[in-house]
């Protein structure tokens, strides 16, 4: 009697778990090996900046979680000689995967007399995967890079991952037996303008499907001027908006991918308008959490906004929408912050190899696209923060403890970080941070009264003190 292969069980689930299912995969087959796929389709049909995808063995197939099943799946098949179905969770929006036909089909003839659930090959989503360890799935290659638009994407982040080179393909890595031609990048969008004048530059953003389609304009005078909203404008270029990566959880499961990319825009400025509903065409949408609303395309599945009640009058952009001359950074309209990620730790927690890679890689291209590291923190009062300066240290209150503690000398950054966060709302309703704050000053007047920015600043901060 043969003795039998060892396997293992993993397990996926959306945001919202409607669509939960576990594999059964033989030891022998593990780790999956994961692609990042670049392509036009791939990144408007997601809404981010690439996909993780890994093909599944012969004969794999989801085994689903009741009551979840395939009838909680979209499925969407564009119109340009694709042959797999991409699905997606159609209560949350989150992308599952691509199903394909494991035998070539080369004609209608084909399709028809093929039994369509003997015929299929799965490819899946594996950042919706509760165990993303390195036994499990290894990102080894990027794909589709040359059809990226642009050809640009986070391939130019990521040349390697935990010390291993990423293999490059600029065509695709497919499943056995896919009849597949590589498609071409998708042609240079045309420059757009609006307003009554007609010379308002605007930069459009569209799901592949074009159920979803609006444009933006670059920071108006109004907008300048209005001290709420001008803290979404590039803090080096009041031409420009705010941009950067993030690695949270949430989003992580509401589109299928390890990352997410944001730009942050006033909702007024979209045309055509989006309410706070975030209805526009053929868009769907979520509540994450109390507050909390999300939007994605009902048809082909792309993230689309984000929106929080906490600010009503800001919406996030998914920037893999982004249909700029220059591709995905879209550099011309968004200042990136290279400094760090967002939610960091979430993605360490969930694929550390991957998280310590894109926050060093965003790194270090922002100091060969910029000539500096931009750590600023998304949403504070743009008129007092210098660039370069705010956020460098996202622990500034334990720190604060830390050094005032053991008497230890705090960096200049820390304190200038720690002086524009005591001017935000949330901090100065803290007595006790602010005591804090206040002491160290004070102990310390003789060595502050050498940096020229502190004594505007302070006198802000107690300002900001007295009125909390």
């Amino acid at each position: 009697m043969a003795a039998q292969t060892p396997t293992k069980t993993l397990t996926a689930h959306c945001f919202c778990r409607t669509v939960h299912y576990k594999l059964t995969i033989p030891i022998t087959s593990l780790p999956l090996r994961t692609h990042l796929c670049h392509c036009g389709i791939c990144r408007f049909t997601h809404g981010a900046p690439c996909v993780f995808h890994a093909p599944l063995p012969a004969g794999i197939t989801p085994q689903w979680v009741a009551p979840s099943g395939p009838h909680n799946l979209t499925s969407y098949r564009h119109t340009s000689g694709a042959l797999s179905d991409r699905v997606f969770c159609s209560t949350c929006g989150c992308q599952i995967g691509d199903i394909w036909p494991a035998k070539p089909i080369n004609s209608k003839e084909d399709e028809e007399k093929e039994d369509a659930a003997d015929n299929r090959h799965w490819t899946i989503s594996t950042s919706i995967f509760t165990d993303h360890s390195p036994s499990n799935f290894q990102i080894d290659k990027h794909i589709f890079t040359d059809s990226a638009p642009g050809k640009a994407g986070l391939h130019q982040l990521l040349p390697r991952i935990s010390g291993r080179d990423m293999e490059i393909y600029t065509g695709h890595f497919l499943p056995p037996n896919a009849n597949r031609i590589l498609p071409p990048p998708p042609a240079p969008p045309q420059a757009e303008f609006g307003n009554a004048d007609g010379k308002e530059e605007r930069l459009r953003c569209e799901c592949h499907c074009g159920g979803v389609s609006f444009t933006f304009p670059r920071p108006t005078q109004a907008i300048l001027g209005n001290s709420e909203l001008n803290k979404f404008v590039s803090p080096t270029d009041p031409r420009k908006w705010l941009a950067c990566l993030d690695l949270c959880d949430d989003c992580r499961l509401l589109n299928g991918t390890h990352v997410t990319a944001w730009t942050f825009l006033p909702l007024q400025l979209l045309e055509p308008a989006v309410g706070t509903d975030l209805i526009i065409g053929t868009s769907k949408t979520f509540e994450s959490s109390k507050g909390v609303r999300r939007a994605f395309c009902g048809t082909c599945g792309a993230t689309v906004f984000y929106w929080s009640e906490d600010r009503a009058d800001i919406v996030d952009v998914a920037l893999g929408l982004v249909r700029a001359s220059e591709g995905l950074f879209a550099e011309s309209w968004v200042t990136w912050r290279n400094g760090r990620v967002a939610y960091q730790e979430s993605g360490e927690r969930f694929d550390r190899d991957f998280a310590e890679a894109v926050a060093l890689g965003i790194k270090s291209w922002g100091l060969e696209r910029e000539g500096e590291i931009l750590d600023f923190q998304i949403g504070l009062l743009r008129q007092i923060a210098p660039p370069g300066d705010v956020g460098r240290y996202e622990g500034e209150w334990e720190y604060l403890r830390k050094f005032s503690a053991d008497g230890s000398p705090v960096e200049d950054s820390v304190l200038d970080g720690m002086l524009i966060l005591a001017l935000s709302n949330e901090l100065a309703e803290s007595d006790q941070r602010w005591a804090m704050f206040h002491g160290y000053i004070l102990d310390h007047s003789d060595e502050i009264g050498s940096w020229t920015w502190t004594a505007e600043r302070l006198k802000m901060c107690v300002v900001v003190a007295r009125n909390s």
